[in-house]
C-alpha cells in the first residue's frame, strides 16, 4: 500500500509497501524505482517480493521536493555517489529494520537508475546483497565496489547505453573476489523487466526498449534465489516456498564515481 515513511528526524518520503502473508520475521529488500518514477510497475515489482516472503519497501526518490528538483538531484547523487536520494535510500533501509516484522537482513534491488544506486549501495556495509538491473556501472569499479556485498546483475545485450557495463562491472568483482552473478540477455534491451503503460511505454517504443518475458522470467529466477540465498535462514518462516502467498500490502504505522554510460529510464 502507498505509505509515507520517515528516513530521517526531519524528512519523509512516500513509499510503497508490501508484506508477506506468512508469519514473521521477513527479511527486507529496499526496491529502486528508474527515471520514471515510483510507477505501478515498480510497486507490482515490490508486490512480487513480497510474495515470496520478503517484507519490502519502494520509496519514491521524486516526493523529497519539487520533482524536476528531486529528478535532477537524484542523477547527481547518483553520479557523484553521496547526496539527497542517497541519503534517502539509507533512511529507506533504517526504517525497514526498525520494523518488528523485519528478520534484520535486507537487500537491495533496482532499474536503470535505481540499478546504480542499487550498485553504489552495495559497498555501504548496510546490506546483504544487492541486485542491479542495467544500472549505470562507474568507470572506476573495482575502486567503487571495493567491499561491497554480493551482487547480482542483469543487462540486455541490444541496450546500446549499457554496453561494456556488464563486463566492467563482472571483472571488477573477479578482481576483487567478491560473489557475484552477472548475466546478459542476448534478445532483450534496456528496461526488460519493466512493463510500462501510458507515455511510459511510447518512450519505450521509440528507443527501442521495453519488456522481454524470457528474460525477464529468467533475471527473476535468478533474483529470488540470489537474494534467498543471502537474505533467508532456515528459521525464516517461508524461506524455502517461494511464489506460495499473495502480499498483503498496507502502510506502516507512521512513514562517487564518474559515469561510465549513458542511462536510460
Amino acid at each position: 500500500m502507498d505509505a509515507t515513511i520517515d528516513i530521517s528526524y526531519s524528512l519523509q518520503a512516500r513509499a510503497y509497501v508490501a508484506k508477506p502473508k506468512i508469519e514473521p520475521p521477513w527479511p527486507g529488500v529496499v526496491v529502486l524505482h528508474e527515471a520514471f518514477g515510483l510507477t505501478d510497475d515498480i510497486r507490482a515489482h515490490a508486490d512480487r517480493f513480497a510474495e515470496n516472503g520478503f517484507l519490502s519497501v519502494a520509496p519514491d526518490l521524486f516526493s523529497l521536493g519539487p520533482t524536476f528538483r528531486c529528478v535532477v538531484r537524484a542523477f547527481r547523487a547518483m553520479f557523484a555517489g553521496k547526496g539527497e536520494a542517497l541519503d534517502a535510500i539509507a533512511g529507506t533501509r533504517e526504517w525497514l529494520v526498525s520494523q518488528d516484522e523485519c528478520s534484520g537482513k535486507v537487500g537491495v534491488v533496482g532499474f536503470c537508475m535505481g540499478g546504480g544506486f542499487a550498485l553504489l549501495c552495495a559497498p555501504t556495509g548496510s546490506y546483504e546483497a544487492s541486485v542491479v538491473n542495467y544500472g549505470l556501472v562507474p568507470k572506476d569499479a573495482t575502486k567503487v565496489l571495493s567491499g561491497a556485498c554480493p551482487l547480482a546483475a542483469s543487462y540486455g545485450a541490444r541496450d546500446r547505453g549499457s554496453r561494456g557495463a556488464p563486463e566492467r562491472l563482472e571483472a571488477a568483482l573477479e578482481e576483487l573476489g567478491i560473489e557475484h552473478d552477472v548475466k546478459v540477455y542476448p534478445d532483450a534491451s534496456h528496461s526488460f523487466l519493466n512493463r510500462h503503460s501510458g507515455w511510459h511505454a511510447t518512450v519505450d517504443r521509440v528507443l527501442g526498449y521495453g519488456y522481454e518475458e524470457s528474460a525477464a522470467e529468467d533475471a527473476w529466477e535468478r533474483t529470488l534465489d540470489f537474494f534467498g540465498r543471502h537474505l533467508k535462514s532456515s528459521e525464516t518462516p517461508g524461506a524455502e516456498t517461494p511464489d506460495s502467498e499473495s502480499p498483503d500490502s498496507e502502510a506502516p504505522d507512521s512513514e562517487a564515481p564518474d559515469p561510465g554510460e549513458s542511462e536510460g529510464p
